[in-house]
């Protein structure tokens, strides 16, 4: 196990609609970003206005873990940032799915099937929040996507497998790597 993980969310000002289309995820704004610290097991959370050490952060990790944040949150926060932070050491977890199952997972299947417990909103209701100026709520749901990622991680180190419920809603189960 790496000795620094930080496993890592973050919650946007703006919907993919809102700003033109995917193409333009760096547009979206963050909300609120949340890391938990493997080695104190410490929660962070970062406003916009922390976004600088947020960043600061993510480059001191010996491992960025995270689920589809490559392809998303990285995005996100390269409209803070002229750095590449794909080239960060980094596990995205649903990239690793992905590419052995040969389609996209949601967090939610994962913990669904793995843990029993469900999120508990999802990221257009955090957008909503925003716009109500509701920071608390999206903290918390933030810290808890953070939790259900670090869980997932820790679950599949542990036993080299997880457990996802597909689109017809039947448990199945992955071997991992990581």
């Amino acid at each position: 196990m790496a000795k620094n993980i930080l496993f890592f969310d973050l919650e946007t000002q703006k919907s993919a609609e809102e700003v033109g289309g995917w193409g333009n995820i760096a547009k979206m704004g963050m909300s609120v970003g949340v890391t938990c610290h493997s080695v104190t097991g410490e929660y962070k959370i970062y406003g916009e206005r922390q976004v600088d050490e947020l960043i600061k952060d993510l480059q001191r990790a010996d491992l960025v873990v995270g689920f589809n944040h490559l392809r998303f949150d990285y995005e996100v926060l390269h409209g803070y940032t002229s750095l590449d932070l794909t080239q960060l050491p980094t596990l995205d977890m649903l990239v690793e799915l992905q590419n052995s199952l040969g389609h996209r997972l949601s967090l939610d299947s994962i913990a669904t099937a793995t843990f029993g417990v469900e999120k508990t909103a999802e990221g257009l209701q955090a957008i909503q929040w925003w716009k109500e100026g509701k920071l608390a709520e999206i903290a918390e749901y933030c810290c808890y996507d953070v939790k259900i990622t670090k869980l997932v991680y820790e679950y599949g180190r542990h036993h080299g497998q997880i457990h996802y419920t597909n689109r017809f809603g039947k448990k199945l189960t992955t071997p991992v790597k990581w």
